[in-house]
């Protein structure tokens, strides 16, 4: 089974809006998983889908979606270090 998009699809659409091209925002599997299972918390939360096509769809779908789409952003991991 193929799933769409796929990783390396996710990882070059959240790069895409990197503020610095020499820099990515995200580099492994790893951090796509973390950023839309923690989207999708929210959704199983109470968030509301910031996309139109989320009628009916698990949250997992909903915030892979999202993140490929560039709604939600993932703040590049150097930014959490202050946490």
């Amino acid at each position: 089974m193929m799933i769409h998009p796929s990783y390396k699809e996710m990882i070059a659409a959240v790069n895409a809006d990197a503020e610095d091209d020499t820099v990515p925002v995200v580099s492994s599997r790893y951090s796509i998983v973390m950023a839309t299972s923690k989207r999708a918390r929210q959704i199983i939360g109470g968030d509301e889908p910031l996309i139109e096509e989320a009628e009916g769809r698990k949250p997992l779908s909903i915030a892979v979606d999202e993140v490929y789409k560039g709604v939600v952003k993932i703040l590049p991991d150097d930014s959490n270090s202050n946490k």
